[in-house]
This record gives C-alpha cells, sequence and structure tokens, in this order.
C-alpha cells in the first residue's frame, strides 16, 4: 500500500474527536498550558462535526444560577430520578457547578441565545433548556478551538490508541489515517483526551433501506469513544445503560420540543389517557421511590423517561396502538402552528418532508408517536462510558485517582459521551466536561507524570499493518466474489454491520423483540459475537471509503461486545422501557444499588465484571420544594 505515514511528535494534549467534548477540551488546554503543544484529530471537518454539526434549536443543560433558577444539586437529583438512581453524582455536580460559564462563553462568541424580555434572562424551553439560533452553534465553537490548537487535521479516523512501553497501563497518543487521501497518520502525545461519539446504529434501526440514515442520534456516532477505550484496556461503567426515545414515527422528530411549545399530551389509538393505568402494576415493580406521580405533581421530581416509555410500549402491546401525540387543538392556534412548523423544519426537516410526503398535517391529523431503537451515547440521558477519577473536593476515595476525568488508563482522559456516570450533560455539558480534562491533563503534564514514554517503531509498524489489513484482504480475495457482493474468504462492512445489527436486536433487547432479553439470549447472542468477532478479522474494504467503514464497524463491535457483558451481568431490570431482563422483571435495589464496571483484556479479549459503591452525595429534597412543603404545613 502506496500510502504515506506522517508523523506528529512532542504532543502534550492529543484531543481524539473534536465534538463539543473535544473543542471544550483544545479551549481550555491553551488556558492551563500556554506552552503546550496541543493537537486536534477529528474524523470529519471540524466547524461541521460532532452530535451537535447540523445545529440545535436549544441548549439542553443550563443551570441559570445568576438567575435564581436552579443551582447543580437540583441537576444532579434530576439525572439520578431519571437515571432510576444510576449516576456518579460527584462527576454529575462538577459538570453542572461549571456549565454555566460554558455558555456564557458561547454568547460571548457570538452564539444568538433568545432573551425573556420581561425578565432578562435567557429564554427557557424547559426548566433545563435555553433556546438559541443554533444553525451557527458548531462554527461558533469550533473556531475557539481552532484558535487555541497548534495544529487542527481534519478527516482523520483514529483507529487505535498508542501505548507507552516503558510503563504498563500508560498511553503514548493514537494512529489513524486520513479518509480522503488514506494516509497513515501517528500522533504521539503524553496526554490524550478521547472526546469521540457515542454510538448510533449498533441496534437495528426502525428505518431500513431508503430510510437507513433517518436514526434520532447522528449516524456517523459509530461508539469509537467506546471502542478506543475498550481496546486500550480502560474500564468502563452502566454500558447496559442504553436509551429508547419516544419519536415521531419514521422520522425521527423532536417529541420533546412539542411538549414543551405546544403544552400538548399523547393518547391511545381510542383518544384516552393511558399513561396512569400502567403506574400501579409499574410501581411493585420499581418501588414508590423511583415512581411516585403524587410527588412528581407537588414537586419538581420528574417521572422517569423509562417509565413513559414503558407505558407507551405496554398500550401498544395490549392493541391499543399506536400512541398519538395530540396536535390539532394546539395548531388551531396561527402562533403554535408556525412554532410546530418551524421546530422541524429548523431541526428535523425530513420529519417535516415525511409528513408532507404521506399527507399528514398535524392540524389536522395527530401525528403517530413510537419507541426508537436503543442508543448507547453517555452524554445524553445515559449513563455509559468509561469509569473515570471525579474532581478533588467532592469524590469518595473509590471515585477519585489523581485527577479529574482521567480514566483507569494513565494519561487518557474523557469527555462527554466518553466520560460514564454523567448523564443529561447534553453539549453544553461535553463541552464542558472537555474544559475539566484538559485541566487535569495540564496538571498530569506538570506533576511531572508523562515522563519517559516510548513507543517503539515495531508497535506503530504493527498498527499500519492492521488497519489497511482490510484493504489487502479485498485485494487478495476480489476476484472471488460469488454472486453480488458474496465472498467466501471475506465479508464487506455493510454485511458486517447488518449481521451487529441483527444480533443486538433480537438477542440484547432492541425494538424487535419488545425490547426483551434474558440470561439464555444473552449468552447466546455472546457466542454470535464471538464468532462475528473472528469473522471481522476478515472484513475487507475495496477503498477509503469502505476502509472507515471498516473501523466504524470494529468500534461498533466493541462498543456492542461491552452493552451484552453489562447487560448480562446487572440481574434485574433497572429501567422497564428501555430493556427487560425477562428472567428478572423487577428491580432489585438490595443487590443491584450499584454501578457496574467492566474490563477488557487487551492481550486475551477477556470482561472481568464488578460492582462499584454508588454514593448519594445529593439531599433528596430541593429546596425550592421543601419551602413550598413547610409553607402547606407538611414536615
Amino acid at each position: 500500500m502506496g500510502y504515506k505515514t506522517i508523523i506528529e511528535d512532542n504532543i502534550d494534549i492529543l484531543v481524539a474527536g473534536a465534538g463539543l467534548g473535544g473543542t471544550g477540551a483544545a479551549f481550555e488546554a491553551r488556558y492551563w498550558g500556554k506552552d503546550k503543544k496541543i493537537v486536534i484529530a477529528e474524523k470529519a471537518n471540524i466547524m461541521r462535526s460532532g452530535a451537535v454539526a447540523q445545529g440545535l434549536y436549544a441548549i439542553n443543560c443550563y443551570m441559570g444560577t445568576r438567575f435564581g433558577e436552579n443551582n447543580p444539586e437540583d441537576h444532579v437529583r434530576y439525572a439520578r430520578i431519571d437515571l432510576m438512581g444510576m449516576v456518579r453524582e460527584d462527576l454529575a455536580f462538577d459538570m453542572a457547578r461549571h456549565v454555566d460559564s460554558t455558555v456564557h462563553n458561547f454568547e460571548e462568541w457570538g452564539l444568538p441565545i433568545m432573551r425573556d424580555e420581561k425578565k432578562g434572562s435567557f429564554l427557557r424551553e424547559g426548566r433545563w433548556q435555553i433556546m438559541i439560533h443554533g444553525e451557527s452553534y458548531k462554527p461558533i465553537v469550533a473556531e475557539a478551538a481552532k484558535k487555541s490548537a497548534d495544529k487542527v487535521f481534519n478527516r482523520i479516523c483514529v483507529t487505535h490508541l498508542l501505548m507507552d512501553e516503558s510503563k504498563e497501563n500508560r498511553v503514548a497518543g493514537a494512529v489513524g489515517f486520513n479518509v480522503r487521501t488514506g494516509n497513515y497518520h501517528v500522533f504521539k502525545s503524553k496526554t490524550v483526551v478521547c472526546g469521540a461519539g457515542g454510538a448510533s446504529n449498533i441496534f437495528k434501526p426502525r428505518s431500513v433501506g431508503e430510510g437507513a440514515g433517518r436514526v434520532w442520534y447522528a449516524p456517523w456516532s459509530s461508539g469509537s469513544a467506546y471502542g478506543l477505550m475498550i481496546e486500550a484496556g480502560a474500564k468502563m461503567t452502566q454500558m447496559e445503560n442504553r436509551i429508547v426515545l419516544a419519536r415521531f414515527k419514521d422520522g425521527y422528530g423532536p417529541v420533546g420540543a412539542y411538549f414543551l411549545h405546544l403544552k400538548t399530551y399523547t393518547q391511545n389509538a381510542y383518544g384516552e389517557e393511558y399513561e396512569s393505568k400502567w403506574f400501579p402494576e409499574l410501581q411493585e415493580r420499581v418501588g414508590i421511590e423511583y415512581l411516585d406521580p403524587e410527588a412528581s405533581h407537588t414537586t419538581h421530581r420528574p417521572i422517569p423517561t423509562c417509565l413513559r416509555n414503558h407505558a407507551i410500549i405496554s398500550e401498544v402491546n395490549a392493541g391499543r396502538g399506536p400512541i398519538h401525540m395530540v396536535t390539532m387543538e394546539a395548531f388551531q392556534d396561527p402562533h403554535l402552528e408556525e412554532i410546530g412548523w418551524h421546530n422541524f423544519l429548523g431541526m428535523t426537516v425530513g420529519q417535516a418532508v415525511l409528513w408532507a410526503a404521506t399527507d399528514v398535517d398535524p392540524k389536522h391529523e395527530n401525528p403517530e408517536l413510537t419507541t426508537s431503537e436503543p442508543y448507547v451515547m453517555g452524554s445524553h440521558a445515559t449513563g455509559c462510558g468509561a469509569w473515570c477519577s471525579g474532581p478533588e473536593d467532592v469524590s469518595p476515595p473509590e471515585y477519585f485517582w489523581g485527577y479529574n476525568r482521567m480514566t483507569t488508563v494513565e494519561g487518557l482522559f474523557g469527555a462527554g459521551d466518553a466520560v460514564g456516570g454523567t448523564p443529561h450533560a447534553f453539549s453544553s455539558g461535553s463541552f464542558t466536561e472537555g474544559r475539566l480534562a484538559a485541566k487535569a491533563a495540564c496538571k498530569y503534564i506538570d506533576d511531572g507524570k508523562a515522563e519517559g514514554i516510548r513507543v517503539s517503531d515495531a508497535q506503530i509498524n504493527r498498527r499500519r499493518e492492521q488497519i489497511y489489513k482490510p484493504l489487502e484482504t479485498y485485494q487478495v480475495f476480489s476476484n472471488e466474489v460469488v454472486a453480488g457482493s458474496v465472498n467466501p474468504n471475506f465479508i464487506n462492512p455493510r454485511q458486517g454491520l447488518d449481521r451487529l445489527q441483527k444480533l443486538m436486536d433480537e438477542y440484547c433487547g432492541g425494538f424487535g423483540v419488545n425490547y426483551m432479553t434474558n440470561d439464555k439470549l444473552l449468552n447466546i447472542g455472546l457466542k454470535k459475537m464471538s464468532i462475528l468477532g473472528e469473522d471481522l478479522e476478515k472484513v475487507a474494504a475495496s477503498d477509503i471509503h469502505e476502509l472507515l467503514r471498516a473501523w466504524e464497524l470494529k468500534h461498533r463491535f466493541l462498543a456492542s461486545e461491552s452493552v451484552f457483558h453489562h447487560t448480562l451481568f446487572r440481574e434485574e431490570t433497572r429501567w422497564p422501557g428501555y430493556y427487560y431482563r425477562g428472567d428478572k422483571m423487577k428491580l432489585d435495589d438490595e443487590n443491584w444499588h450499584v454501578l457496574t464496571v467492566s474490563r477488557r483484556d487487551p492481550d486475551t479479549g477477556e470482561y472481568t465484571m464488578e460492582k462499584a459503591p454508588l454514593y448519594h452525595l445529593v439531599g433528596d429534597i430541593e429546596d425550592k420544594d421543601l419551602a413550598k412543603l413547610k409553607a402547606e404545613g407538611h414536615h
């Protein structure tokens, strides 16, 4: 293969992935590391990459402490109840106490944030969301990162982390290839901040064929945050905690925005309210501490999202589907009708096009809702990601090993989707985590922890060989295709992905089996996964584009394997509505009020699983709720 090898040496901080987490890391690294060499490697182009690539209408995580709206403890409580208790509260609190300053930076850099003219505060869409004119969101943030970095390498698919050969379990940089030229890129670095993306398209999506790109989460998020770290031997946490979303059918348009803007509700096919009828049985399964509709009405405590999903799934299974969102009433108001269309035309134009193509006008017909396939991405509303150290001033000893957001691999830090246990961080929280990780990475270097790193040519050459092997496989065997793209000697990335999605769907609780699995199914699934893993050694790529797809598939595979192991390990149904363990249908706080932690041995591929203690560092009830209850005469 005649591709050049390009080596970038003497890097202090390598940022792998330049979504919101990576851009936050680059920006902050320059503040604390004035003389440090900061390099960014990004799979796409930094100006339009990551989950925020297409723009957003809202920033979903903002406390508004300066306006007296919320404090960080409130956000921890919210994330905790939504995740059925499973949150790293030290990390969540740490993000929440710094996120407002991040948002104020965005405004200073030119992001148009809407204001409430009466109050002077930012215009709210919900308790945690503020409204933005967000088409330019990513370019504005990217500009700040570009100015901070010494070099930005666009179009680099990072495939592996480099490991130090002088000290075990210490990172030494990363390697990858240019998705346009095919050139091999080597980054030798003292630290790495992993800001790569979470995993869409690991479960079989509801939209296939012509609608294959019509998934809710960014289709280019290939689980690289997880694949890179798992392969390097970093411990992961809560990988079983996938998310399933209620979305408008087939177009994946944002349901939450309609609830908030149109002040609307859902009903079954017969026009009936259905949610509350499923709550008594569900309360028996999960306990009143997680499902207390009365407390939800009188305080700021929301009903967890997974439990609302459970009501949708149960109602449809009872034969009273589909579920509709009631839009007809709201759309009679011309102002609300305009807001309704703007939401989609600005954010998910595909939904508006689909409605037009299928003759659905939400003014005259209530549109269908459905539940999506599961997604695994820790910055949104799940807790999956790397097991990371927290901040020194908040974290209990089990959660702290010297440097904030450092994984269990020395010198390897996480941000955004990469960090486990910090749900509801979203875009602003991911940027904030990038800042926290970079500050800690600078301190790690300044403390002399990155001295004496050694990477041999043998390691660099071995990785080069691995990266281009799919091209070689294709070259050697391409003349043996028997029909279409079927070849007895290799599989192509599309075939590999179809197999992976089918396995995840049928054995790990996807939509095709109503999110149901059990120990037997999971064990069969793991056996089939090991066979798929062997076959992926024979994945073939006919060109550079397919080579990119081959490596995205390998990262998706590693993430999926971890999801399988975690789902088998947690012997309870913690999140009904996201998935069900048919053999363990109840929530079991006695045995499973813990965080799950895994490690894959880089040499053998064997998994070890363990329980980690779950600490609640924030009290149960909010100050404003306490004041209200006292005023009403409660004690």
